[in-house]
């Protein structure tokens, strides 16, 4: 499936951090940054997690939600989230069914060696469960502080 802005995006159910399940229905009224990263504790991905706790409180001031989402299970997220102090939500899609959905679960390739895996993605949803932008291909620096501004932007 393609993504596209202004387009309503799809509901998902994932089993989440703090013992509970998150989905989009659920998050209805407010805005919320889905953010799809490959995997906890690898560079990148700290990184991009360290970024957006950091601007944590400009999000919440936003009402805006972050969630991450990966295909590592909930001990591995509630790892990575003690490690790291992240107090932001982490979504587990184990099945891949959701990043499938979200057109995030892609062929990839790393020293000639093809296998399936999550293209970093950051989708911005609107109180009206709207897609509100997107970012593909994501590369970390600076990209939280552009979520942030599109999500002040949205009102």
């Amino acid at each position: 499936m393609t993504l596209s802005i202004g387009t309503r995006a799809p509901d998902f159910t994932l089993p989440a951090t703090d013992g509970r399940e998150i989905s989009l229905d659920g998050l209805k009224g407010r805005k919320v940054v889905l953010y799809f990263y490959p995997k906890d504790d690898t560079s990148g991905c700290t990184l991009e997690a360290q970024n957006f706790q950091a601007l944590k409180a400009e999000f919440t001031s936003a009402d805006t939600e972050i969630v991450g989402v990966s295909p590592d299970g909930l001990k591995s997220h509630d790892k990575f989230r003690a490690k790291y102090g992240l107090d932001f939500t982490l979504a587990s899609d184990e099945a891949t069914a959701m990043l499938q959905t979200y057109g995030v679960w892609i062929e990839k390739s790393m020293y000639g060696r093809k296998y399936m895996g999550v293209e970093r993605t950051t989708v911005l949803i609107d109180r009206n469960g709207l897609i509100a932008q997107l970012w593909s291909k994501v590369k970390v620096p600076g990209h939280a502080e552009e979520v942030l501004k599109a999500a002040q932007a949205l009102g």
